[in-house]
């Protein structure tokens, strides 16, 4: 089974994705911010890491910059759920090593099949 890690500080954008996720069969793990999500990567080695951009501390381009550079996590794929939908940020978070860029709100069906896109494409 999949492991999906949701680093996003909103309890309601957690609880959303998480519901979803656990519908459909993946575990999932949650980091309120980058830094707690740093941490998590690293322990758990997800499948997935879906992240949010506008967070307290350590943004999600912070710790997705982390991520891609650390070689214990940098074949991970994370993928952005943000807010912040001007080109600007999609590019951004593409350079700091992010495989996708999806803008809130983000329905249960294209979650999943985002989900499962990426997961497939590392081969889990």
């Amino acid at each position: 089974m999949a492991v999906v890690l949701i680093i996003d500080d909103s309890p309601t954008e957690v609880h959303i994705m998480r519901t979803a996720l656990q519908r459909h069969g993946f575990e999932t793990l949650a980091a309120s911010d980058g830094n707690q999500g740093i941490e998590l990567a690293r322990e758990h080695r997800p499948d997935l890491i879906l992240m949010d951009v506008v967070m307290p501390g350590v943004n999600g381009f912070q710790a997705t910059r982390r991520l891609a550079r650390d070689p214990a996590t940098a074949d991970i794929p994370v993928v952005m759920i943000t807010t912040k939908g001007e080109a600007t940020d999609r590019i951004w978070g593409m350079r700091q090593g992010a495989v996708d860029y999806l803008v809130k709100p983000i329905g249960e069906e294209d979650l999943i099949a985002k989900a499962r896109e990426w997961l497939n494409a590392g081969g889990s």
